[in-house]
């Protein structure tokens, strides 16, 4: 799975990134390999925002179908408790 398939409000662990720069960029983002994030918004035809302590990212729609993730819940719920960690 990619990350510009997620869905709005699902928990995600970010399994691959495409190459050493984006990895290194990720990195100082605070979201490198193996982080859990939310993902908080997809827009159509634009980019895909998500989340981790309370900082959001919006990721461009190419780059989001080059990143690998996997899920780790979806729901509301699950969502707000992921934030907290």
């Amino acid at each position: 799975m990619t990350l510009d398939s997620s869905k709005r409000g699902q928990v995600i662990r970010i399994i691959s990134l495409p190459d050493e720069m984006i990895r290194a960029q990720a990195t100082r983002f605070g979201i490198p390999e193996g982080t859990v994030v939310t993902c908080r918004e997809v827009i159509p035809m634009g980019p895909v925002v998500i989340g981790r302590n309370r900082q959001e990212i919006a990721i461009g729609r190419n780059l989001a179908k080059l990143i690998g993730v996997e899920p780790v819940w979806s729901g509301e719920k699950e969502c707000a408790a992921a934030d907290h960690r």
